[in-house]
């Protein structure tokens, strides 16, 4: 029996088109296609950032966080962004290496607008561009060579509707499944949840940089 959902589905780039109407002059002027000095700002200042990548094995949004910053301008048409310690997954280093294509989502805590790059990416472990990212004595696996293609900033509407920097909308932590409920619950109990969670805070200490 067919889903009748499927009778309402958008198939169509001319559909879509009609549904929403047309792009407000704004939202094309504000994109670029280097750093324009007017975004330098919210590079530097952002301490966290989304990086998207999609390859032959599918398609990855991996969190990226560090001092304000971390993400280097070297020029109006590259960044640089050290690799830190991680879980060894790769799997955006993967994607990386079958297809160069990457999205870059740059969020200032408190701050509503965000900014988005897009670009070409390249893995690097050249050891004078690694040095010059070390931290406490450690230097990152490989630093992303990032070809800018294109910059454009997001409006606030996404950060006030969520209410993602208004502390009266913040759930207690407690409210979610420890890191080691979860890898109890998937594992079919292989894991000892309780031992995992004991452990994690030394190990992240141990293993941040």
């Amino acid at each position: 029996m067919d889903n009748p959902e499927n009778s309402a589905l958008v198939t169509t780039i001319e559909t879509l088109e009609a549904l929403y109407g047309p792009i407000a002059p704004p939202s094309m002027i504000k994109e670029v296609d280097h750093i324009h000095a007017v975004y330098r700002p919210f590079i530097e200042s952002a301490p966290f950032i989304v990086l998207a990548s999609a390859g032959s094995d599918g398609l990855d949004a991996s969190p990226r966080g560090d001092h304000s910053g971390f993400v280097h301008i070297e020029d109006s048409k590259t960044l640089y962004l050290p690799d830190r310690r991680g879980n060894n997954r790769i799997d955006t280093l993967r994607n990386i290496i079958s297809d160069p294509r990457v999205a870059l989502l740059f969020l200032i805590p408190g701050v509503g607008e965000t900014l988005r790059v897009n670009g070409t990416a390249q893995i690097s472990v050249q050891p004078e561009l690694l040095s010059r990212f070390e931290v406490n004595g450690q230097l990152p696996r490989s630093v992303l060579r990032i070809s800018v293609t294109s910059v454009y900033f997001q409006c606030s509407r996404a950060t006030i509707r969520s209410g993602l920097w208004d502390a009266t909308r913040h759930i207690e932590r407690s409210a979610l499944p420890t890191a080691g409920q979860i890898l109890k619950a998937v594992s079919a109990e292989q894991i000892d949840g309780d031992a995992y969670d004991k452990a994690l805070p030394g190990r992240i200490a141990d293993t941040l940089y």
